[in-house]
């Protein structure tokens, strides 16, 4: 990624920096304020909310109630 277009880009919902990730194949911009990877498909910066990759592990489903001792 070009320095200078990322010295220009912002995250779309907070308007603060971005950061570029390009582990092994997968290629984003980062969001640390919003915990949100923006991808990058041929070069290009996918800056849409919808598109976006959550940091936050999922939320773990609620553990099943234990079963009544008898």
């Amino acid at each position: 990624m070009d320095p200078r277009l990322l010295d220009l880009l912002v995250c779309p919902l907070c308007k603060g920096p971005l950061q570029w990730v390009s582990p092994t194949e997968r290629h984003e911009l980062v969001c640390p304020a919003d915990r949100l990877a923006f991808p990058v498909r041929d070069g290009i910066p996918v800056m849409l909310e919808s598109e976006a990759r959550s940091l936050d592990p999922a939320p773990s489903a609620p553990a099943a109630p234990a079963a009544p001792a008898p």
